[in-house]
Order: C-alpha cells, then structure tokens, then sequence
C-alpha cells in the first residue's frame, strides 16, 4: 500500500486534530518558509500520547520551530508540570507565546530564545521527565549529552529526523559537504551502544528515536 495512503488511513482513526493545532497547522504552511519542519496530526498525537502515558512533571523540547510539538507535549503535563522549550529564532516568539496563550498554557509553558547549549547550561537544575529534540542535526549528540544526566530513570527522550530523508540507509551516496546526515547517522550509532538508554526507532514520518533512561 503507498505510504501516503497509509498515511491516510492512520490519520482517519486516529485521535482528531484538535482546532487550535489545526489552526497553527494552516498559518504556518501560509506563512512561513518550510513548513515541513511543523510536527502535524499524527506525530502531535503520538506525542501528545506519550506525555498522557508519562504524565510528566518536567518537559523539555528542543528546536520549537511554531510550538506545534510543543502543545501536544504539553497536553499530559501533571498538574504541577511544566514545559521548557528553546528556539533559536526570535522572530517565531511572538506566534509561540499567542499559540500558548490560545492553549491556556501560560505560566505552564516557559519559552527560551537564544542557544540551545548556553540555555540548558542554565536549567542544569531540572530533573526531565520527557525530553523531545529537533534541533540542528548537527548538535544531536551535543544536546543529548547535555541532558541525558538530568533525565530521571526511566524517562523517556525522543528525537525527530532520524532516517532523515532516507540517506541515512545503507548505499545511499552521500555528497562530501552532506554535514547533516553524517551527523545523524553518527547520532543513532551513538545511542546505539550507549548502555545509559534503551533505543527503539520507529520508521514513522522522517524517524522517531525513542530512548528509554536506563
């Protein structure tokens, strides 16, 4: 069966799309550049699940991109949780926070603008339960090693993008200047052999890695 018929069927028995994801799903395929990079209905959903099934008391995203990911993280927060996120571009703050706002999240959800590395050297106090990663493919072996030791036993840590288009299998001819796939084959070699987690890939949308804190 073609992917995008598949696609399409999981889509129809899957939890609806909410109206205000929805919402967020349509401006930012209007407005702005790539908007691929938006999570979208079925993988929201999937996170959305994940967080319900942990029920986290501390979140942490990073690479916001609209806030799409981020409202569905936010969705199983405990009642005393909260969610971290870290965007690089401060032109997308003013439509995250709206999004927040719309989703009744304020106080609950903290947005930080700037560099991934400089911000999570300053939340090195937190203890994570769910830590969600698409950033830069280049620096997801930086940002997993930064927080790894701060993801409690048995949390979880997902990160998007890891078949990345495919050219991370076998035999795919890779150009020289090609940083970003090297770098997240690099990646999934990485966490392969790290015994601290337990990896599950899943082949959904461009890649899930799941990895569970040993």
């Amino acid at each position: 069966m073609p992917a995008d018929l598949t696609q399409a069927y999981a889509d129809r028995y899957s939890e609806p799309e909410p109206p205000l994801l929805h919402q967020l799903w349509r401006e930012t395929h209007l407005q702005l550049l790539m908007p691929r990079m938006a999570t979208g209905h079925w993988q929201g959903r999937l996170l959305s699940m994940f967080s319900h099934l942990l029920q986290p008391r501390r979140v942490l995203e990073i690479g916001t991109f609209t806030g799409y990911a981020t409202l569905c993280l936010a969705e199983g927060l405990a009642p005393d949780g909260q969610l971290h996120t870290i965007e690089i571009n401060p032109e997308r703050a003013s439509r995250i926070r709206r999004y927040v706002a719309a989703a009744g999240l304020e106080g609950r959800v903290q947005l930080h603008l700037g560099d991934a590395g400089g911000i999570l050297a300053g939340l090195v106090g937190e203890v994570w339960d769910l830590v969600f990663i698409d950033a830069d493919k280049v620096n997801n072996g930086r940002y997993f090693e930064l927080v790894i030791n701060q993801v409690r036993p048995g949390g979880l840590l997902i990160v998007d993008n890891v078949l990345w288009g495919g050219k991370v299998l076998p035999g795919y001819p890779l150009k020289a200047n090609d940083h970003d796939t090297r770098a997240v084959i690099a990646f999934n070699e990485q966490v392969r052999h790290d015994p601290r987690v337990v990896p599950l890939l899943l082949p959904v949308r461009d890649g899930l890695l799941l990895l569970r804190r040993v």
